[in-house]
């Protein structure tokens, strides 16, 4: 089982070795079997990086984040073609009706909202501002037509950072979640691939220029949980920026301990059930895997 989520940083070498990532830096060598690893974030100057160890991370489907010179994560490279029966599920994946389509965003919706409400009540918010992201919840129509999503975002962020707070501004609670909202994506893109599915056809999100339709889909009920962990272990230490200590803690983010069905995993397995109950749904109109904060929280 691959469990390890890898941050390199300056590395001078990156190459294969016997089915093993060897990575050489500053006269220094280690060595990671590529049967551990999930993914791998590479920031700042890596001066090689073979075709070889490339074609062998794709061949395991490990994700590859890389990062621009600000350290935010703004590529991935994956492989394609891994899930043995990848046209039979694609030939699937078209054929799902509009109707079951929107039944399963609203059910997608439905649990990020639920989640962000956790998030005010364990943050001891106002009740005025978790009853009208309940009364949002209450009113969400198929497909979310009435975009109760968009009204529960503004309430949700301006009671956690302020009236005055934007997704759009440049800050350090922006940078952490813009930040660990990648990773969620990374790795959501890796199980969707890996599992046979198109990625580029989504439920609700249809942008032509996006490669990543479903996988927005799919990640929006972690992203509360991941609001969660970064409020109380990344601003909770106050930092004026977000160093390399901290952005290694938000890839953690994967591994931290989760309560499903009273036995205790970890989030990255949760993801992979929670797509695995999506494919399920669509297949047999069955229902999704609930994701809850409480399953963070309750560990």
């Amino acid at each position: 089982m691959t469990w390890r989520n890898v941050m390199i940083k300056d590395g001078d070498y990156l190459r294969l070795k016997l089915d093993n990532l060897e990575i050489e830096k500053a006269g220094q060598k280690f060595s990671i079997p590529l049967t551990d690893i999930a993914t791998i974030t590479l920031e700042g100057n890596i001066l090689t990086l073979t075709t070889k160890l490339m074609a062998k991370l794709a061949q395991h489907n490990i994700a590859v984040i890389i990062c621009d010179n600000k350290y935010v994560p703004c590529g991935i490279f994956m492989g394609f073609g891994q899930y043995h029966r990848t046209a039979k599920r694609n030939i699937e994946q078209v054929a799902w009706e509009e109707e079951l389509r929107q039944k399963v965003w609203s059910e997608i919706i439905r649990q990020k909202l639920m989640n962000q409400k956790s998030v005010l009540l364990a943050r001891c918010m106002e009740q005025e501002r978790v009853d009208k992201i309940q009364e949002l919840i209450e009113n969400i129509q198929p497909g979310d037509a009435t975009n109760r999503e968009g009204h529960a975002a503004k309430v949700y962020f301006n009671s956690l950072y302020g009236m005055k707070f934007t997704r759009e501004q440049d800050s350090l609670e922006n940078g952490a979640m813009n930040y660990g909202y990648t990773i969620i994506r990374a790795y959501m893109a890796r199980l969707v691939t890996s599992l046979g599915l198109i990625p580029t056809l989504g439920v609700f999100h249809r942008n032509e220029f996006n490669s990543f339709n479903l996988v927005d889909d799919l990640m929006e009920p972690f992203r509360p949980l991941m609001d969660w962990y970064i409020l109380e272990n990344i601003l909770s230490q106050n930092p004026k920026y977000l160093s390399w200590e901290l952005r290694c803690q938000l890839i953690d983010f994967l591994n931290q301990p989760y309560i499903h069905s009273g036995k205790k995993t970890t989030l990255d397995l949760v993801m992979l059930d929670y797509v695995n109950s999506f494919i399920k749904t669509m297949q047999e109109n069955g229902n999704l895997l609930e994701i809850t904060l409480e399953g963070m929280r309750g560990v």
